[in-house]
Protein backbone atom coordinates (compact mmCIF):
# COMPACT_ATOMS: atom_id res chain seq x y z
CA UNK A 1 0.00 0.00 0.00
CA UNK A 2 2.92 2.49 0.88
CA UNK A 3 4.27 1.89 -2.51
CA UNK A 4 1.10 3.42 -4.14
CA UNK A 5 2.06 6.86 -2.07
CA UNK A 6 5.72 6.86 -3.28
CA UNK A 7 4.85 6.21 -6.83
CA UNK A 8 1.70 9.20 -5.95
CA UNK A 9 5.10 11.40 -4.41
CA UNK A 10 7.21 11.02 -7.11
CA UNK A 11 4.61 11.96 -9.78
CA UNK A 12 3.96 14.73 -7.77
CA UNK A 13 7.42 16.07 -7.15
CA UNK A 14 8.24 15.59 -11.04
CA UNK A 15 5.18 17.72 -11.94
CA UNK A 16 6.53 20.17 -9.53
CA UNK A 17 9.69 20.18 -11.44
CA UNK A 18 8.34 20.92 -15.14
CA UNK A 19 5.72 23.46 -13.15
CA UNK A 20 9.05 25.28 -12.03
CA UNK A 21 10.93 24.89 -15.04
CA UNK A 22 7.95 26.70 -16.75
CA UNK A 23 8.72 29.74 -14.76
CA UNK A 24 11.82 30.03 -16.30
CA UNK A 25 10.62 29.56 -20.44
CA UNK A 26 10.09 32.86 -21.88
CA UNK A 27 6.56 33.25 -22.17
CA UNK A 28 6.53 33.50 -26.52
CA UNK A 29 7.93 29.56 -25.96
CA UNK A 30 4.36 29.05 -24.76
CA UNK A 31 1.50 29.41 -26.69
CA UNK A 32 -1.90 28.80 -25.43
CA UNK A 33 -0.31 28.37 -21.78
CA UNK A 34 -0.46 30.49 -18.72
CA UNK A 35 2.46 33.02 -19.22
CA UNK A 36 2.26 34.08 -16.02
CA UNK A 37 5.77 33.24 -13.71
CA UNK A 38 4.06 33.41 -10.83
CA UNK A 39 1.27 31.16 -11.50
CA UNK A 40 3.99 28.69 -12.67
CA UNK A 41 5.19 28.92 -9.20
CA UNK A 42 2.09 28.22 -7.00
CA UNK A 43 1.39 25.49 -9.24
CA UNK A 44 5.05 24.12 -8.10
CA UNK A 45 4.64 25.10 -4.60
CA UNK A 46 1.08 22.93 -4.42
CA UNK A 47 2.44 19.96 -6.47
CA UNK A 48 5.33 20.14 -4.16
CA UNK A 49 3.35 20.35 -1.09
CA UNK A 50 0.93 17.35 -2.35
CA UNK A 51 4.13 15.18 -2.95
CA UNK A 52 5.59 15.94 0.59
CA UNK A 53 2.42 15.09 1.47
CA UNK A 54 1.64 12.22 -0.04
CA UNK A 55 5.56 10.58 0.88
CA UNK A 56 4.55 11.31 4.42
CA UNK A 57 1.64 9.66 4.44
CA UNK A 58 3.54 6.85 2.30
CA UNK A 59 6.21 6.58 5.44
CA UNK A 60 3.52 6.48 7.98
CA UNK A 61 1.31 3.52 6.48
CA UNK A 62 4.92 2.15 5.95
CA UNK A 63 5.49 1.81 9.72
CA UNK A 64 2.03 1.20 10.44
CA UNK A 65 2.31 -1.85 8.26
CA UNK A 66 5.30 -2.69 9.78
CA UNK A 67 4.51 -2.86 13.27
CA UNK A 68 1.85 -4.61 12.62
CA UNK A 69 3.80 -7.22 10.67
CA UNK A 70 6.22 -7.43 14.15
CA UNK A 71 3.24 -7.85 16.46
CA UNK A 72 1.48 -10.54 14.70
CA UNK A 73 4.53 -12.28 14.69
CA UNK A 74 5.01 -11.91 18.24
CA UNK A 75 1.33 -13.03 18.80
CA UNK A 76 2.41 -16.33 16.81
CA UNK A 77 5.67 -17.06 18.70
CA UNK A 78 4.02 -16.92 21.33
CA UNK A 79 1.24 -19.04 20.46
CA UNK A 80 3.75 -21.53 19.32
CA UNK A 81 5.66 -21.37 22.87
CA UNK A 82 2.28 -22.21 24.75
CA UNK A 83 1.54 -24.74 22.23
CA UNK A 84 5.26 -26.50 23.12
CA UNK A 85 5.06 -26.03 26.61
CA UNK A 86 2.03 -27.47 27.12
CA UNK A 87 3.07 -30.48 25.08
CA UNK A 88 6.30 -31.63 27.43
Amino acid sequence: MSRNFYILAGSFLLFALVAGGMTLIPSSFQPGLPANGTLWRTIALVFLLLGLASALVGIMTNLFEQVDRHGEEARQAARRKRRRDRGF
